[in-house]
């Protein structure tokens, strides 16, 4: 089994490297040897060549930032978070082994035509699009339920509806979910901006966000709902980008991710939308709206028709989402039985592949019937992703059969005024209460889940005659036995001191006992970086406490440095840097680094280096920390060191 690996993240620095190692060590813990690739802010290292890829039996993509995939085309291909790498590497590796691992396929036919030259441009957009979108959901969810939740236990009939009275608890109660639901349009724009330009993109989104959702701004009744939202959010992205990219004098870049950037990025993105996008948006969404609201006898049912494919044609995908948003912008226009065809169709591809697995045993081995159990229990909460590993095992079978499902159930749920109040699906809506007409939405749901049953079942192959296996898809490449990958001359997954600085080779080579530290007094971020400093000043190593620290905290304004597993690496290229330098501390109870992980940081390597070198010696040290810090073994011993002499033994073997 040959497998090969890239791994990346946002900072290109130390998850990079963390996931790189895991999966190297995984891979030999498991036999089979792994080459990976890092593209990190020094560069790509260790790249995968194309003979090497052609003999792979499997890519795993451990990234959070784009990757491009086209030299993996025919392959097979995972794909997963960098955390994924770090935490979770032997599930990666074994996904692969077992084929539980879709065919990458291009997507376009031609790499020489204009669509093919497009198609990597439109992967940035949907990746920041897709992000805004799973930070948005659970503030709509949260305020759908608790003003559905409100209303069913709550409400007073009267001849206008229902209506919760003034003084109730839960009146309380859906001024919370009111709460939450307006943070919808905010939510989304704030973290596409977040997905373009990073941290100082954040605030001018959720700005533009909070602007394109209130019409007052520009003379509107209605705001320019979801719609205006996504406009808000690239544009108050690709703004603050191009503001960041700008070149500034020394003085100002300590200030201009949380002051320069977000304010004028804010203002643009605000005057802008004010004065030449808000006021169309919101009429073309009003006219939207009307139309939608208008839709009668065929016309609707044609619309459940278009609701119910889209939504379990690509489980999950944009096709999938774009009908979902479409969804939960009616439920803020207070239409309901929008929503309610969509919440239908949301959950029919799970529950009905997992009653077609249960089922029909001779058109599933016995690892997919096992499977099917959780895939049903996914359908019951709305979880349409359930559905994926059977459609990606037999897509022109199971995709065709999923649809056909969705748009039943969706035009019955239509037919029989199906409302849904929360910006969610399956069973778990209508036990909640967020359901008009629940008798129909669950007859909805059994009709569209016996047609996709019942169209597996007819399209399906049998087991046995094709002795098909799950662990070993019938179009994957066969395995030789386990075979391991070999390494060109000269290559490693670790990169060679020599591969970006010809000074430093281990890093006791700018550590010495004076620049440790093995009980750090402070009790705060603040005070150990105060402290820490003070160590370098004591060296003369560098010339203005001040400036350094300046440095020190721009960098963890950008984001934290506490990597997780208790640790933390702050590092700054200062000016105020005489020479390169690291101090290594230990606070054994823990200081708070706001850590991707949440826990405190124990073990703290402090890099400072010039900002004239030509070098990339911090990076240098990233990298190797990054990787020697992985080894669990490694990181207990730091920690019970009695006396620096010890710790500095210790330190010589990061290289």
């Amino acid at each position: 089994m040959k497998i090969l690996a890239i791994t990346s993240c946002p900072n290109g620095i130390a998850h990079t490297y963390m996931a790189a190692e895991n999966l190297q060590k995984a891979g030999k813990k498991l036999g089979i040897e792994i080459k990976v690739e890092t593209q990190g802010s020094i560069g790509v290292e260790n790249e995968l060549t194309e003979d090497e890829i052609r003999e792979a039996d499997g890519i795993i993509i451990a990234a959070d930032k784009t990757v491009v995939k086209d030299r993996f085309v025919g392959k097979k291909l995972l794909v997963a978070g960098v955390q994924e790498g770090i935490r979770h590497p032997e599930e990666l590796i074994q996904r692969v082994i077992k084929g539980e691992v879709p065919v990458y396929q291009a997507q376009s036919r031609s790499t020489d035509s204009r669509p093919g030259d497009k198609a990597p441009k439109q992967n940035p957009v949907y990746r920041h699009l897709m992000n805004g979108v799973s930070y948005m959901v659970p503030f709509i969810v949260i305020g759908g339920l608790l003003i559905a939740i409100a209303l069913t236990i709550g409400g007073v009939k009267t001849p206008g509806g229902l209506v919760i009275p003034e003084g109730s608890i839960w009146k309380n109660i859906q001024d919370i979910g009111s709460a939450a639901f307006t943070f919808m349009v905010p939510i989304l724009a704030g973290f596409i901006a977040l997905s373009i330009a990073d941290r100082p993109g954040l605030a001018p989104g959720i700005v533009g966000g909070f602007i394109a959702a209130n019409g007052s701004f520009y003379g509107s009744e209605a705001g320019a709902g979801f719609i205006g939202g996504i406009i808000a959010g690239f544009l108050a992205g690709y703004v603050a980008l191009g503001i960041r990219k700008i070149k500034v004098g020394r003085a100002l870049q300590p200030i201009m991710p949380i002051i320069i950037i977000p304010v004028l990025s804010s203002l643009i993105v605000g005057l802008i939308f004010i004065f030449f996008i808000g006021a169309p948006i919101a009429q073309l969404f009003v006219a939207l709206t009307g139309w939608l609201a208008g839709m009668q006898g065929t016309s609707s049912i044609l619309l459940a028709l278009i609701l119910g494919a889209m939504i379990s044609f690509d489980m999950g995908g944009p096709v999938n989402k774009v009908a979902f948003l479409f969804g939960s912008a009616m439920i803020g226009e207070g239409n309901y039985e929008i929503m309610g065809p969509i919440a239908v169709a949301i959950c029919i591809p799970p529950i009905g592949m997992g009653l077609a697995a249960m089922i029909s045993k001779r058109k599933f081995a016995s690892a997919e019937r096992e499977a099917g159990k959780a895939t049903f229990t996914m359908g019951l909460f709305g979880i349409t992703e359930g559905a994926i590993p059977f459609a990606a095992q037999d897509p022109l079978r199971v995709i065709p059969s999923i649809m056909a499902g969705s748009m039943v159930g969706s035009v019955i749920a239509m037919l029989g005024n199906v409302g849904d109040k929360v910006a969610h699906g399956g069973p778990i809506v209508a036990v909640l209460g967020a359901v008009d007409h629940v008798v129909m939405f669950f007859i909805a749901v059994v009709v569209g889940s016996a047609v996709t049953v019942a169209m597996v079942t007819l399209l399906k192959r049998d087991v046995a005659a094709e002795d098909y296996h799950p662990e070993e898809p019938a179009d994957a490449p066969k395995s030789t036995g386990n075979v391991q990958l070999a390494k060109p001359a000269g290559t490693s997954t670790a990169v060679s001191a020599e591969t970006s600085s010809g000074h430093i080779e281990k890093l006791t080579d700018i550590v010495t006992p004076d620049l440790i530290e093995l009980n750090l007094a402070g009790t705060t971020q603040d005070a150990v970086i105060d402290e820490m400093i003070a160590v370098l000043v004591g060296i003369g190593a560098i010339s203005s406490a001040r400036d350094f620290k300046e440095g020190i905290l721009a960098r963890e304004n950008e984001s934290s440095t506490g990597i997780g597993m208790n640790i933390a690496i702050p590092h700054c290229k200062s000016d105020a840097v005489l020479k390169p330098s690291v101090v290594f501390g230990i606070k054994q109870d823990g200081v708070d680094w706001k850590s991707v992980d949440g826990s405190h940081a124990k073990l703290i390597f402090m890099i400072a280096v010039p900002r004239n070198s030509k070098e990339n010696t911090h990076l240098k040290v990233l990298q190797m920390l990054s990787r020697k810090l992985m080894d669990d073994d490694f990181r207990e011993a730091l920690l019970a060191v009695a006396t620096k002499e010890e710790a500095y033994q210790l330190l010589g073997q990061v290289h």
